[in-house]
Protein backbone atom coordinates (compact mmCIF):
# COMPACT_ATOMS: atom_id res chain seq x y z
CA UNK A 1 0.00 0.00 0.00
CA UNK A 2 1.01 3.42 -1.11
CA UNK A 3 1.62 5.86 1.96
CA UNK A 4 0.90 9.73 1.83
CA UNK A 5 4.56 10.29 1.61
CA UNK A 6 4.68 8.32 -1.17
CA UNK A 7 6.37 5.29 0.55
CA UNK A 8 5.14 1.88 0.44
CA UNK A 9 4.23 -0.43 3.05
CA UNK A 10 3.45 -4.35 3.45
CA UNK A 11 -0.20 -3.90 5.12
CA UNK A 12 -2.11 -6.97 6.14
CA UNK A 13 -5.30 -7.76 3.85
CA UNK A 14 -8.39 -8.93 4.10
CA UNK A 15 -11.91 -9.08 2.55
CA UNK A 16 -15.74 -8.90 4.41
CA UNK A 17 -16.99 -11.41 6.72
CA UNK A 18 -13.10 -12.33 7.74
CA UNK A 19 -12.09 -12.89 11.61
CA UNK A 20 -9.97 -9.66 12.73
CA UNK A 21 -7.76 -11.02 15.34
CA UNK A 22 -4.35 -10.31 17.07
CA UNK A 23 -2.61 -8.98 20.09
CA UNK A 24 -1.62 -5.92 21.05
CA UNK A 25 1.46 -5.27 23.26
CA UNK A 26 2.56 -2.55 25.76
CA UNK A 27 5.70 -1.71 27.65
CA UNK A 28 6.67 0.84 29.96
CA UNK A 29 10.00 2.32 29.64
CA UNK A 30 12.33 0.62 31.93
CA UNK A 31 11.84 1.50 34.91
CA UNK A 32 8.93 3.65 34.63
CA UNK A 33 4.62 2.70 34.86
CA UNK A 34 1.82 3.70 32.64
CA UNK A 35 -0.82 4.61 34.93
CA UNK A 36 -4.50 4.87 32.51
CA UNK A 37 -8.20 4.57 32.40
CA UNK A 38 -8.66 1.91 30.03
CA UNK A 39 -7.22 0.60 27.08
CA UNK A 40 -8.98 0.07 23.86
CA UNK A 41 -9.02 -0.92 20.35
CA UNK A 42 -11.51 0.49 17.84
CA UNK A 43 -11.86 -0.69 14.22
CA UNK A 44 -12.72 2.01 11.87
CA UNK A 45 -13.62 2.24 8.15
CA UNK A 46 -13.21 5.86 6.91
CA UNK A 47 -13.88 8.21 4.25
CA UNK A 48 -11.67 11.21 4.03
CA UNK A 49 -12.72 14.05 1.06
CA UNK A 50 -9.24 15.58 0.48
CA UNK A 51 -11.05 19.02 0.14
CA UNK A 52 -11.85 18.37 3.88
CA UNK A 53 -8.59 16.77 4.89
CA UNK A 54 -8.25 15.44 7.95
CA UNK A 55 -12.21 15.15 8.87
CA UNK A 56 -12.59 11.56 8.60
CA UNK A 57 -16.37 9.88 8.11
CA UNK A 58 -16.47 6.77 9.52
CA UNK A 59 -18.87 4.36 8.23
CA UNK A 60 -17.55 1.40 10.34
CA UNK A 61 -16.92 1.81 13.93
CA UNK A 62 -16.32 -1.03 16.56
CA UNK A 63 -14.83 -1.03 19.81
CA UNK A 64 -13.37 -3.84 22.21
CA UNK A 65 -12.26 -2.77 25.70
CA UNK A 66 -8.88 -4.59 27.13
CA UNK A 67 -7.89 -3.30 30.50
CA UNK A 68 -9.70 -1.50 33.18
CA UNK A 69 -8.02 1.86 34.57
CA UNK A 70 -4.74 0.70 35.93
CA UNK A 71 -0.82 0.33 36.42
CA UNK A 72 1.34 -1.38 33.44
CA UNK A 73 4.89 -2.04 35.18
CA UNK A 74 5.97 -4.66 32.50
CA UNK A 75 4.84 -5.60 29.51
CA UNK A 76 1.33 -6.85 28.64
CA UNK A 77 -0.55 -8.52 25.96
CA UNK A 78 -4.07 -8.03 24.76
CA UNK A 79 -5.36 -10.53 22.16
CA UNK A 80 -8.04 -9.07 20.34
CA UNK A 81 -10.99 -10.13 18.01
CA UNK A 82 -13.47 -8.71 15.90
CA UNK A 83 -15.59 -11.41 14.22
CA UNK A 84 -17.25 -11.29 10.53
CA UNK A 85 -16.64 -8.35 10.05
CA UNK A 86 -19.13 -6.24 7.60
CA UNK A 87 -16.75 -4.77 5.57
CA UNK A 88 -18.62 -4.02 2.33
CA UNK A 89 -16.52 -1.19 0.70
CA UNK A 90 -13.03 -1.65 -0.50
CA UNK A 91 -9.71 0.53 0.52
CA UNK A 92 -9.77 3.13 -2.44
CA UNK A 93 -7.42 5.51 -2.49
CA UNK A 94 -8.06 8.52 -5.24
CA UNK A 95 -7.34 11.80 -6.84
CA UNK A 96 -9.55 13.43 -4.18
CA UNK A 97 -11.07 10.90 -1.72
CA UNK A 98 -9.78 7.72 -0.15
CA UNK A 99 -11.61 4.94 2.19
CA UNK A 100 -9.47 3.00 4.76
CA UNK A 101 -9.34 0.45 7.38
CA UNK A 102 -7.56 1.46 10.68
CA UNK A 103 -7.27 -0.32 14.11
CA UNK A 104 -6.97 2.55 16.47
CA UNK A 105 -5.74 1.59 20.26
CA UNK A 106 -5.94 4.06 22.69
CA UNK A 107 -4.68 3.95 26.15
CA UNK A 108 -6.54 7.02 28.28
CA UNK A 109 -4.62 8.96 30.38
CA UNK A 110 -5.23 11.75 32.73
CA UNK A 111 -2.53 13.86 31.93
CA UNK A 112 0.25 13.85 29.09
CA UNK A 113 -2.72 13.22 26.80
CA UNK A 114 -3.66 9.96 25.98
CA UNK A 115 -1.86 7.41 23.95
CA UNK A 116 -3.44 6.55 20.58
CA UNK A 117 -1.54 4.01 17.48
CA UNK A 118 -3.19 3.21 14.34
CA UNK A 119 -2.41 0.02 12.33
CA UNK A 120 -3.66 0.18 8.34
CA UNK A 121 -5.33 -2.75 7.02
CA UNK A 122 -6.72 -3.26 3.59
CA UNK A 123 -9.78 -4.48 2.57
CA UNK A 124 -10.53 -6.14 -1.03
CA UNK A 125 -14.07 -7.78 -2.11
CA UNK A 126 -14.29 -10.52 -4.78
CA UNK A 127 -17.48 -10.84 -7.27
CA UNK A 128 -18.41 -14.17 -8.74
CA UNK A 129 -18.19 -13.77 -12.62
CA UNK A 130 -21.80 -11.89 -14.19
CA UNK A 131 -24.77 -13.94 -14.91
CA UNK A 132 -25.61 -12.11 -17.61
CA UNK A 133 -23.01 -9.67 -19.48
CA UNK A 134 -23.72 -8.52 -22.72
CA UNK A 135 -21.75 -7.35 -25.73
CA UNK A 136 -21.48 -3.49 -26.43
CA UNK A 137 -22.63 -2.65 -29.78
CA UNK A 138 -22.68 0.79 -31.36
CA UNK A 139 -22.67 2.77 -34.22
CA UNK A 140 -21.68 6.27 -34.85
CA UNK A 141 -21.28 8.55 -37.56
CA UNK A 142 -20.97 11.57 -39.10
CA UNK A 143 -23.65 12.57 -41.30
CA UNK A 144 -22.29 11.99 -44.98
CA UNK A 145 -18.77 11.72 -43.57
CA UNK A 146 -17.75 8.68 -41.47
CA UNK A 147 -20.19 6.28 -40.61
CA UNK A 148 -18.17 3.07 -37.98
CA UNK A 149 -19.79 0.00 -36.36
CA UNK A 150 -18.16 -1.30 -33.11
CA UNK A 151 -18.22 -3.98 -30.51
CA UNK A 152 -17.02 -4.81 -27.63
CA UNK A 153 -17.24 -8.36 -26.69
CA UNK A 154 -19.08 -7.65 -23.04
CA UNK A 155 -19.81 -4.91 -21.02
CA UNK A 156 -18.94 -6.49 -17.16
CA UNK A 157 -14.87 -7.22 -17.26
CA UNK A 158 -12.68 -8.75 -14.59
CA UNK A 159 -9.21 -6.40 -13.59
CA UNK A 160 -6.90 -9.67 -15.57
CA UNK A 161 -9.41 -9.58 -18.26
CA UNK A 162 -9.25 -8.77 -22.31
CA UNK A 163 -11.48 -6.78 -23.92
CA UNK A 164 -11.94 -8.16 -27.31
CA UNK A 165 -13.74 -6.17 -29.72
CA UNK A 166 -13.68 -4.74 -33.89
CA UNK A 167 -14.75 -1.37 -35.43
CA UNK A 168 -15.78 -1.66 -39.04
CA UNK A 169 -16.02 0.89 -41.19
CA UNK A 170 -19.05 1.39 -43.45
CA UNK A 171 -18.70 4.94 -44.36
CA UNK A 172 -15.06 6.60 -44.85
CA UNK A 173 -15.22 10.69 -46.70
CA UNK A 174 -12.93 11.83 -44.19
CA UNK A 175 -9.56 11.39 -43.95
CA UNK A 176 -8.63 9.83 -40.37
CA UNK A 177 -4.90 9.76 -39.26
CA UNK A 178 -5.19 7.46 -36.11
CA UNK A 179 -7.36 5.35 -34.20
CA UNK A 180 -7.03 5.28 -30.50
CA UNK A 181 -8.70 3.27 -27.49
CA UNK A 182 -8.66 4.95 -24.17
CA UNK A 183 -9.26 3.45 -20.48
CA UNK A 184 -10.65 6.60 -18.47
CA UNK A 185 -11.52 6.36 -14.79
CA UNK A 186 -13.95 8.91 -13.59
CA UNK A 187 -14.16 10.07 -10.04
CA UNK A 188 -16.63 11.63 -8.97
CA UNK A 189 -17.14 13.07 -4.72
CA UNK A 190 -19.84 15.10 -3.38
CA UNK A 191 -23.37 15.41 -4.57
CA UNK A 192 -25.58 18.11 -5.80
CA UNK A 193 -24.24 21.15 -6.36
CA UNK A 194 -21.13 19.94 -4.73
CA UNK A 195 -20.23 17.29 -6.96
CA UNK A 196 -16.48 17.46 -7.99
CA UNK A 197 -15.72 14.91 -10.93
CA UNK A 198 -12.25 14.26 -11.21
CA UNK A 199 -11.73 11.92 -15.04
CA UNK A 200 -7.82 10.45 -15.91
CA UNK A 201 -7.02 8.62 -18.92
CA UNK A 202 -5.60 5.61 -17.56
CA UNK A 203 -4.59 3.67 -20.65
CA UNK A 204 -3.94 4.50 -24.24
CA UNK A 205 -3.90 1.52 -26.89
CA UNK A 206 -3.21 2.86 -30.67
CA UNK A 207 -5.55 0.38 -32.82
CA UNK A 208 -4.78 1.99 -36.43
CA UNK A 209 -2.34 4.12 -37.83
CA UNK A 210 -3.22 5.43 -41.26
CA UNK A 211 -6.17 5.88 -43.33
CA UNK A 212 -8.60 2.90 -43.70
CA UNK A 213 -11.08 2.52 -46.30
CA UNK A 214 -14.59 1.49 -46.46
CA UNK A 215 -15.34 -2.35 -45.44
CA UNK A 216 -12.28 -2.45 -43.11
CA UNK A 217 -12.39 -4.20 -39.74
CA UNK A 218 -10.33 -3.53 -37.12
CA UNK A 219 -9.72 -5.97 -34.59
CA UNK A 220 -9.79 -5.00 -30.81
CA UNK A 221 -7.51 -6.67 -27.87
CA UNK A 222 -6.88 -5.10 -24.98
CA UNK A 223 -5.19 -6.52 -21.73
CA UNK A 224 -6.25 -5.00 -18.28
CA UNK A 225 -3.80 -6.27 -16.20
CA UNK A 226 -0.70 -4.18 -16.95
CA UNK A 227 -3.33 -1.01 -15.78
CA UNK A 228 -4.18 0.15 -12.19
CA UNK A 229 -7.44 -0.47 -12.17
CA UNK A 230 -9.68 -0.59 -9.60
CA UNK A 231 -13.40 -2.47 -9.34
CA UNK A 232 -16.33 0.34 -10.06
CA UNK A 233 -17.54 1.51 -7.34
CA UNK A 234 -21.11 2.84 -7.49
CA UNK A 235 -22.32 5.22 -4.45
CA UNK A 236 -20.07 4.63 -1.78
CA UNK A 237 -21.96 5.68 1.34
CA UNK A 238 -23.49 8.54 -0.82
CA UNK A 239 -19.92 9.85 -0.78
CA UNK A 240 -18.23 8.97 -4.22
CA UNK A 241 -18.13 6.85 -7.30
CA UNK A 242 -15.75 5.25 -9.61
CA UNK A 243 -16.66 4.67 -12.78
CA UNK A 244 -14.78 3.34 -15.97
CA UNK A 245 -15.02 4.02 -19.64
CA UNK A 246 -13.83 3.06 -22.54
CA UNK A 247 -13.22 6.17 -25.13
CA UNK A 248 -12.79 5.31 -29.26
CA UNK A 249 -10.72 8.77 -29.97
CA UNK A 250 -10.61 9.35 -33.75
CA UNK A 251 -7.96 11.78 -35.01
CA UNK A 252 -8.24 12.98 -39.07
CA UNK A 253 -5.57 14.67 -40.81
CA UNK A 254 -6.83 18.44 -39.91
CA UNK A 255 -6.56 17.00 -36.04
CA UNK A 256 -9.78 17.00 -35.52
CA UNK A 257 -10.95 14.58 -32.62
CA UNK A 258 -13.86 12.74 -33.08
CA UNK A 259 -14.81 10.26 -29.68
CA UNK A 260 -17.25 8.23 -28.52
CA UNK A 261 -17.42 6.50 -24.88
CA UNK A 262 -18.67 3.82 -23.50
CA UNK A 263 -19.56 2.59 -19.69
CA UNK A 264 -17.60 -0.52 -18.69
CA UNK A 265 -17.82 -2.47 -15.41
CA UNK A 266 -14.91 -3.71 -13.44
CA UNK A 267 -14.80 -6.44 -11.05
CA UNK A 268 -12.36 -8.14 -8.91
CA UNK A 269 -12.71 -11.97 -9.39
CA UNK A 270 -11.04 -14.24 -6.95
CA UNK A 271 -8.61 -14.79 -8.31
CA UNK A 272 -7.43 -10.79 -9.62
Amino acid sequence: MKKENGQMVMVPLFQSQENIAGKISIEPLQGKKIEHNGVKVELLGQIEMYFDRGNFYDFTSLVRELDVPGDIYERKTYPFEFSTVEMPYETYSGVNVRLRYVLKVTVSRNYGGSIVEYQDFMVRNYSPPPSINNSIKMEVGIEDCLHIEFEYNKSKYHLKDVIIGKIYFLLVRIKIKNMDLEIRRRESTGSGANTHVETETLAKYELMDGAPVRGESIPIRLFLSPYELTPTHRNINNKFSVKYYLNLVLVDEEDRRYFKQQEITIYRLLDS
